[in-house]
Formats: structure tokens, sequence, C-alpha cells
């Protein structure tokens, strides 16, 4: 189970990478939006049997023996012939884009075929045009076992320049031992008994989602009313001492350590935490939870288009997401991988077909829903307003 130093959904500061666009064109600097016809540059895929692709840590099966292997890309290459020149060298969303934006608002290559970004910063590489189109008449896999609950992403409709890598799901981490009973509502961790005990992410787009489906909003069309009433009552709760504080992935710690009793949460850590400590409970509430993924896209004037588009199917093969999955203990964007796992001799590996933090059943998904992204004309003023309250 991965532990990162810093969450994968990192924290925004200031006004992220939606507001760089809008400061470069009050400074007079043209338009960073790169049009669809200019952003593919000549393909080295068939005489260069190479990819580049850049991830998170941890994020991705090793070998139990050695560390440096990684089965599911030496599967790729076997077969393929590809060499894939992987490195773990993403720590930070903004950190990241702050790495290639020069390079993209130059329309320069960055020297990276494939990158893994959140969600909300993957929406920002498509709205300022910086991923390519992927060719999915080479992706049959894609077309055939992409998760139909994350097909079309209001910000990437169809799912034409992204393909999620990971999935999960933000939802309350809580101690129910210590606690004494059940969290089944946002509204329940406002109750006494929290007091000083809760914590909340830190980041606006972490955060925002599962606080507004506390109030009853649908997160795939909320609105602005919507986010400043969600504003008020963590200020109110805030001022009431009621947050303990807002973390990015150290609340794991809080939450194992018994400094909170209850927490924002994702999924993919609940599974480490519960097997660590069978009195933490994850729970997706009554109101709903966020479903959000991580996504594969290809940086504009990527040299290798072809080779990062056949890794990227190789990864929606059923066998090949399944053995992902059981490695980083996320939500499975290929339900197909289910039946792969349910059918491994290894009791501990088909036990995680039945995870429904892995696969969601039918009555979890229907209380999930794929928040839209904040617009570009919103973030600024939204991130001054969070950012005020949180401290940043």
């Amino acid at each position: 189970m991965p532990q990162l130093a810093f969450s994968r959904r990192a924290v925004l500061r200031g006004l992220g990478a939606a507001g760089l666009s809008a400061g470069l064109a009050g400074c007079g600097v043209p338009a960073a939006y790169v049009p669809e016809g200019r952003r593919r540059g000549p393909d080295r895929s068939a005489d260069e049997r190479s990819v580049a692709f850049s991830n998170w840590p941890l994020y991705i099966d090793t070998d139990e023996d050695d560390e440096e292997s990684r089965p599911t890309l030496d599967a790729f290459s076997e077969r393929t012939g590809i060499e894939v020149r992987y490195s773990e060298e993403i720590n930070d969303n903004d950190e990241f884009f702050g790495k290639v934006s020069p390079a993209l608002m130059n329309h320069q290559a960055t020297g990276h075929d494939l990158v893994v970004v959140s969600d909300w910063m993957a929406a920002r590489f498509v709205h300022l045009g910086w991923a390519q189109k992927m060719d999915r008449s080479t992706q049959a896999n894609v077309a055939r076992h992409l998760d139909p609950q994350l097909r079309s992403p209001a910000f990437d409709e169809g799912r034409l320049h992204t393909v999620p890598w990971q999935s999960g799901i933000t939802g309350i981490a809580y101690n129910r031992k210590a606690l004494g009973r059940e969290i089944r509502s946002v509204k329940d961790l406002w109750q006494p008994d929290l007091a000083g005990k809760v914590t909340l992410f830190s980041g606006l787009d972490e955060s925002f989602a599962l606080l507004m489906q506390g109030n009853g909003v649908d997160v795939t069309s909320w609105s602005e009313s919507d986010f400043h009433r969600m504003c008020d009552q963590v200020e109110d709760m805030v001022r009431r001492k009621h947050i303990r504080r807002f973390t990015g992935n150290d609340y794991t710690s809080d939450l194992s350590k018994g400094d909170v009793l209850a927490c924002q949460a994702y999924s993919g850590d609940a599974v480490q935490l519960r097997a660590d400590n069978p009195d933490i409970e994850f729970v997706v509430p009554e109101e709903g939870a966020e479903l959000w993924a991580e996504s594969l896209l290809v940086p504009n004037l990527a040299r290798h288009k072809a080779n990062a588009e056949a890794l990227v199917d190789h990864y929606y093969d059923p066998v090949v997401a399944a053995e992902l999955a059981a490695a980083v203990n996320y939500v499975c964007p290929v339900p197909a991988a289910r039946e792969v796992l349910a059918a491994s001799p290894d009791k501990g590996t088909a036990a995680l077909a039945e995870h429904p933090l892995i696969f969601p059943d039918e009555a979890m998904r229907k209380r999930l829903a794929v928040a839209r992204d904040i617009s570009s004309a919103e973030r600024p003023s939204f991130a001054k307003r969070w950012n005020a309250i949180v401290g940043l």
C-alpha cells in the first residue's frame, strides 16, 4: 500500500495552475492555449522503441525480491520490445506543473511521453490544450474495459485526452471503537463529541466535493452559492475550534495515533489503515462521496506518442490491471480485473475481488459522483476564500 511523503491529491497553493494563464494574459504574455492542430510533433515511436513514463512514487507494482523491478512494465517491454524509461518524479501536482509549463507554453517538448497527474490538474492540461488526443483505434482494451462511471468527466468529455491510471473515493475514516458510535453522514462530523477531533483536507480540490455533498448538493453541477454555503459552514467550525487542523496525507498518522477520531480520507489509504487497526472504518456517507481518478495523459510534442498509447492500453488488459490493483489497493478503473483476481489460487489475492474499496458494488456506486472541476474563472476567488479559512 503506498505511503507517500506528499498526498498525490496535493494541496493547492495560491491560484494554482489555472491562475497561471490568467496572470500571463494580464502581463501581456501571449495566451498559453495550444489548439489541437499544433499539439502533435514528429512521432519517433517506430524508430525509437522507447517511452518516457513519469509517475508518483510507490504507485506501481514491484517485485517483492527486487524493488527496482516492476513486473507489469517488464511484461510490456518483453511483449512489445519497447523500453520504458520509468521515473517516480511527480511528488506534487503544482510542482510538476511548474516544471513542464515553460516548455509547453512556448510550444517545446517536455521530454515526457506519458505522465500521471490528479484529475483536477489533468483538467488544467486539457483546458490549456497541453494534452494530446489519444488514438483510441489503437487502444482496444481502453475502449472495452474502462469503467463506465469514469468515461466522460466534465473536464474531458468522452475521455479523448486522458485515461484513468487509478481511481479512488474521498470519504470519511473514523475510529469506531474510540468514538463509540457509527458515522453515516457528513453531518455526523459536526456532532459535539467530535469537537477538536476532526480533520479536513487542506487542498481545495480535495475537500470541496464531499463537504458539498453533505449539504445535499449534486456535485456534478454545483454552483457558486453552493461553494460559499460550504465555506460558511467550515469557517464556523474553525471559529468554534471543532476542526483540529487541515491536513495533507499526514491525516493517516493523526488517526492512527488517536489524535483525531474522524477525518476526510482516501479509500486507498483506508485499506491499509484498517489492516493496521480493525477499529478504523471507512464510510461513503449517505449523501454520497466523490469518485476521482488520477489520469494518464500524453503532453504536447511527445516524441513517442504511439508507444505511450500502447503502454496505456497495456494497463487496461484486465490481467495487468488486476496485478496493479493488487499492489496499490485503489479503486480499479477496469471492472473486468475483478474476475481475474477472484480466480487467483492465492486466498488473499482472491479476497481483493470482494473488497468494496477496490471494486465498489452497485449500492455504493449509486452514492458516488464525479464532481465538476473548478473553472479557471472561478478559481482565483474560490482559492482565495478557501486558503484564508485553511490558513494557507
